[in-house]
């Protein structure tokens, strides 16, 4: 069975208002394609984590603890999809790549969170990808797909159907850096996937239709990042 590791933004998960009903369709159509692979998931903090990251830079905090309180709020997102999940993903986040293999040899699905300070969900994603010979990356975010410009500044932004890793590497370098970025693939996620080589599909994380799809390895509304 193959592995598939799935990077899910934590403001596409938890977004601005309450809806469960999200978190509920996106858990049953996991629990529905979990016998075509082996899914890791890796969840982000999204608006929460940047919110007590701006806060704690307000009140002096170091880079590398405002890290650690995204960290926290990863892990707080990740519990939420697997309550929804039930017994078909391992109980708890896991904190470490070691127990997310050791997990999976008993679950179907593993859902963790950040791992450690200076690592975004987009590069834990990638590390995992390697660690676990994954044959997609799936980066389900708010955009539908690497774009010429930011698609929500710029009304004459052009969608990219494949870009090739050396592209999405160059595109990343752009944006700044700092604890809880918000770009569609951060500067070491793309490295990492680049040496490695993993197929990455970047999906608008909403549309489950298209989710689905960009997991199972088939044709797909969105970006294929590639060689």
């Amino acid at each position: 069975m193959d592995n598939v590791v799935i990077s899910i933004g934590g403001s596409i998960l938890v977004p601005d208002d309450h809806d469960t009903s999200y978190i509920k369709e996106l858990a049953d159509m996991l629990l529905r394609i979990k016998k075509d692979a082996k899914l890791f998931i890796v969840v982000g903090g999204g608006r929460i984590a940047r919110y007590y990251i701006r806060l704690g830079r307000d009140l002096g905090a170091d880079e590398s603890y405002l890290d650690d309180v995204g960290i926290a709020v990863t892990r707080l997102n990740s519990r939420m999809l697997i309550t929804a999940l039930g017994d078909s993903a391992y109980h708890v986040p896991a904190e470490s790549f070691d127990e997310a293999i050791m997990a999976s040899k008993n679950h179907d699905i593993v859902i963790m969170g950040g791992t450690h300070p200076g690592h975004t969900t987009d590069a834990v994603s990638a590390m995992l990808g390697e660690r676990v010979g994954a044959v997609r990356l799936i980066n389900a975010t708010s955009v539908d797909g690497v774009y010429t410009s930011d698609p929500k500044k710029d009304p004459d932004a052009k969608r990219l159907p494949t870009v090739s890793f050396p592209e999405l590497v160059r595109i990343c370098l752009q944006v700044e850096g700092g604890a809880g970025p918000n770009v569609v693939f951060d500067p070491l996620g793309a490295k990492i996937i680049a040496r490695s080589g993993i197929e990455t599909r970047i999906v608008h994380g909403r549309e489950l239709v298209e989710l689905e799809k960009a997991i199972l390895g088939k044709d797909f509304h969105g970006t294929i990042v590639s060689e």
